[in-house]
């Protein structure tokens, strides 16, 4: 995959002519203003399948209420493809209190509201309304996380199958290069896109049974049998979203496929196999812009960019197993890192960007310091899908080992021009201090060189109870790195501190595990100014928890925090000293029984 031509992806006729363009093999229609950026997945798709000789056009936020707005580009000779942008567009507009946002950082200026709310059904009907006979190829966030029956929690509903919705032809979810670059080929060989139902990583629908269902493939709960309240349905809904788990591994997924109302199927393909590490360089390294396009100049650019611009990725893919988290469904669980060789050229290319100060803002992934495959079988692009790697304890199999991701700091720090390498995107302090050879090196470079004053980690509760259901180890880890944090940064002489972050309402918290909570808190000094509600989102065990009232593990009862009451009072735990507060404290204390410590927290 060689260098093609400079200059941003056409945007509208003007730029396709310059590039002696009479049509687009593709356009890819974005809730996201258009930044070429490989951090936002309309510019890394975009880039893959310009790499790969197709023409490719970019249609970002078009007015989705008028349908002439999808033909600035024309019509496409194979398809189009629908991403709602890097979130999901529900999140981008709503808190989790449901209340409307004022800004949106994907967007020029940061203006709201350029997006329509469910993003993908708005620009799938759009297009239909503009072409009917299209090929729509739908993927991202919005559209993976929604591939099956979900839980919508801003309609407090279970919607259907987004692909059943939208009508689209096809449904990519994940990490989407394989797929699409497979699929871009076919409809370029001139295959029908209704015949093209066999790609690694990508759903379809059908009327009638799948034939794949006579040929292995396994059968979720009807879409029928869970989108009730009752016992029975929500059962079923915890076994539907067990069963998708324990089908995510490459190397063992069988396929899915699920019925919905009036007889409509859709079937789910074993997911794609991870990229190869120089695989994942070469996407990384194509010839990005870097910026956001000039026709947003005006409202001040694009806000979500500059956080990223001067961040390296340097993996994919996460095996934290988080509860809370979507990564799981969508990166997947299985670790690609990229070569120290490619990250140095990357950061090469970043000093000579015209605004470039010296400073890489971050070197990461999903965990930064995962960096290198877990275990011999998640190196063969594998994982245990019945197993976690550390919950409920780390894994026998699991190797900690911190050298590279060392040795790639430490080539990137001796650039040249580059002044300072951060690390923001958060690191795993279990899984180093899981590092008994290299995890006190690391610490101590991670002190000395990659910490801005304030390191953020996400311990996020103390309560056992409420640790078990988010998936993660006990709090005693926590505390012993927290020694070892300000011991190592006493030893260095540096005034650097620690800023945990700490979910609020999340299943298995009662009132007294945010009592919990808030007392830990006041004896370690650390009221956050912030508190991150739980926010239920397709795709997250949490969010499965959250429906039913149900450990999916287990299957067993689990207390769920219900009602804006009881999750204001537990958010006003963990923010005592705040004088706005104190009315709800009191409150929360006397609720659960507790008025001895209105005196020892309110002072």
């Amino acid at each position: 995959m060689g260098p093609k031509k400079p200059g941003f992806l056409p945007v509208n006729l003007r730029e396709m002519g310059e590039r002696g363009w009479e049509s687009c093999d593709f356009i890819f229609v974005s809730g996201d203003a258009y930044v070429d950026h490989p951090s936002f997945a309309v510019a890394l798709i975009s880039r893959f399948l310009e790499a790969q000789g197709f023409r490719v056009g970019v249609l970002p936020q078009p007015d989705w209420k008028n349908p002439q707005s999808y033909t600035v580009l024309g019509r496409p000779r194979l398809a189009f493809l629908v991403g709602a942008g890097n979130m999901d567009s529900m999140v981008a507009h709503y808190t989790a209190a449901r209340k409307p946002r004022s800004e949106d950082a994907y967007s020029p200026g940061g203006k709201a509201g350029l997006r329509p709310d469910r993003a993908t059904l708005k620009y799938v009907e759009g297009i239909r309304a503009a072409y009917k006979d299209i090929p729509v190829i739908i993927g991202g966030i919005e559209a993976g996380l929604r591939r099956f029956a979900h839980y919508d929690y801003w309609s407090d509903t279970v919607r259907r199958s987004i692909l059943l919705d939208s009508k689209a032809d096809i449904l990519v979810y994940g990490m989407g290069e394989r797929p699409i670059l497979e699929i871009a080929r076919r409809l370029g060989k001139g295959e029908p896109v209704t015949a093209i139902r066999d790609v690694r990583g990508a759903c379809v629908r059908s009327h009638g049974p799948p034939p794949e269902l006579s040929a292995g493939a396994l059968r979720l709960p009807d879409y029928e049998a869970v989108k009730a309240g009752d016992p029975d349905s929500l059962r079923a809904y915890a076994e539907h979203f067990m069963l998708q788990k324990l089908q995510a591994d490459p190397g063992t997924a069988k396929p899915l496929a699920e019925r919905s109302d009036g007889d409509r199927w859709v079937l789910q393909n074993p997911p794609a196999f991870p990229l190869e590490t120089t695989e994942l360089d070469r996407i990384y390294e194509l010839p990005y812009m870097r910026r956001a396009h000039p026709m947003y100049d005006a409202a001040g650019g694009v806000p979500a960019l500059q956080e990223v611009c001067f961040s390296l990725v340097s993996s994919r893919g996460c095996f934290g197993g988080c509860s809370f988290c979507a990564i799981t469904f969508h990166q997947g669980r299985a670790l690609t890192s990229r070569s120290r060789e490619s990250l140095v050229r990357e950061a090469e290319t970043l000093t000579h960007h015209t605004e470039f100060k010296g400073y890489i803002h971050d070197v990461g992934g999903p965990t930064a310091n995962f960096y290198g495959a877990s275990c011999p079988r998640q190196a063969k692009g594998g994982f245990c899908p019945e197993k976690e790697c550390l919950y409920p304890k780390p894994c026998p199999q699991l190797k900690a080992d911190h050298r590279p991701y060392m040795e790639t700091l430490k080539a990137l720090r001796n650039i040249g021009s580059v002044k300072k390498v951060f690390i923001r995107s958060g690191i795993r302090f279990d899984y180093l201090e899981l590092d008994k050879q290299h995890g006190r090196e690391f610490l101590e470079i991670l002190c000395q060189y990659h910490v801005s004053g304030q390191l953020k980690v996400a311990p996020e509760h103390i309560s056992a109870t409420v640790l078990a259901a988010m998936g993660k180890g006990d709090y005693d880890t926590y505390e012993k790195f927290r020694r070892d944090y300000g011991e190592m940064n006493s030893r260095l002489g540096l005034k650097q501190y620690l800023v945990p972050y700490f979910i609020s309402g999340h299943p298995g918290s009662t009132l007294e595990d945010a009592i919990e909570l808030a007392l830990y808190m006041k004896r370690s000094r650390f009221v956050p100014d912030q508190v991150q509600d739980f926010y239920p989102t397709p795709g997250t065990m949490t969010t499965v928890m959250y429906r039913t009232g149900l450990d999916p593990r287990t299957m067993e009862d689990i207390y769920v925090p219900r009602g804006e009451r009881e999750k204001r009072l537990q958010r006003s735990l963990l923010q005592f000293n705040h004088p706005d507060k104190k009315a709800l404290v009191i409150e929360a204390l006397r609720t659960a029984g507790r008025e001895d410590l209105i005196g020892i927290l309110l002072t």
